[in-house]
């Protein structure tokens, strides 16, 4: 599909299609790249996330779908800020959508966009901000966001998480970083080798980052809003140790039950 730019189905359909000589090229340079290591997703430059096609590149970490337990997260808090006794974190995105009020939003290290564009998808009325620290980054972000014709639904910033950005968000959401160099030995190689590092490893604990966005969070926020962050298992107790003086703290498991999102409100006084 990568090599002839078409679709699966155009496959079927056309089994008697031979190469060209160019095509068996193409072909073969893929398959070498994907022997040595490199990510599918490299190789062919796009992902699929809450069903969008994104452009990635080694400049940006690629979507995972356990990510989508965020977005899920958020429309779920959404719903039970409007109607409290409607707050089920595994509410299939299709129950969960309808008319949403307007919202501001803010998606720390948004990488290739995926977090705070399923939202502007989500969330046609909100105000949505993205950071990021790298410029590479963000010019993937903003690439995708003109390609799904969300560019003027988000507003892109290149700073250190939500270092200059004017506070009252109603949400922070974030995929920081959070494995730590104690755990390189047990992250894929594939990951290690080709993603960028500092998309994935915080630092000695994997805590670091969380650690700084947490406070800045707490001053970004109205009274009542939420900081909704994709963390692992192995630091959801140092998470929620970090979080104490914040509301209504939980962690919810993906689907292999494994702590994926941590959830916490800001005090409303």
């Amino acid at each position: 599909m990568f090599t002839l730019s078409c679709d699966r189905a155009y496959l079927f359909a056309h089994p008697e299609r031979e190469l060209t000589v160019d095509e068996v090229s193409r072909y073969e340079a893929a398959l070498d790249e994907r022997a040595r290591g490199v990510p599918a997703q490299y190789i062919t430059g796009h992902q699929e996330f809450w069903g969008m096609d994104l452009i990635v590149s080694p400049a940006v970490l690629i979507p995972r779908p356990e990510t989508e337990h965020v977005i899920e997260a958020v429309m779920a808090l959404q719903k039970s800020d409007l109607s409290p006794e409607a707050s089920d974190f595994s509410t299939p995105r299709s129950e969960a959508t309808g008319p949403m009020p307007a919202v501001r939003i803010a998606d720390v290290g948004t990488g290739s966009g995926a977090i705070a564009l399923a939202l502007a998808k989500e969330f046609p009325q909100a105000e949505i901000h993205a950071t990021d620290i790298s410029a590479a980054a963000l010019e993937i972000a903003r690439a995708n966001a003109a390609r799904l014709q969300l560019a003027e639904r988000v507003q892109f910033h290149q700073t250190d998480l939500l270092v200059g950005l004017d506070p009252l968000f109603d949400f922070v959401v974030s995929n920081p970083p959070y494995v730590g160099e104690s755990e390189e030995e047990e992250v894929q190689l594939e990951v290690r080798r080709f993603e960028p590092r500092n998309a994935v490893f915080a630092g000695p604990t994997g805590l670091e980052v969380i650690a700084r966005l947490i406070p800045q969070s707490n001053a970004a926020l109205r009274p009542g809003g939420w900081l909704v962050m994709e963390i692992s298992g192995s630091i959801a107790d140092e998470t929620k140790h970090l979080l104490r003086g914040w509301d209504e703290v939980r962690i919810v498991p993906d689907l292999q039950t494994i702590p994926r999102v941590a959830i916490a409100r800001r005090a409303r006084n």
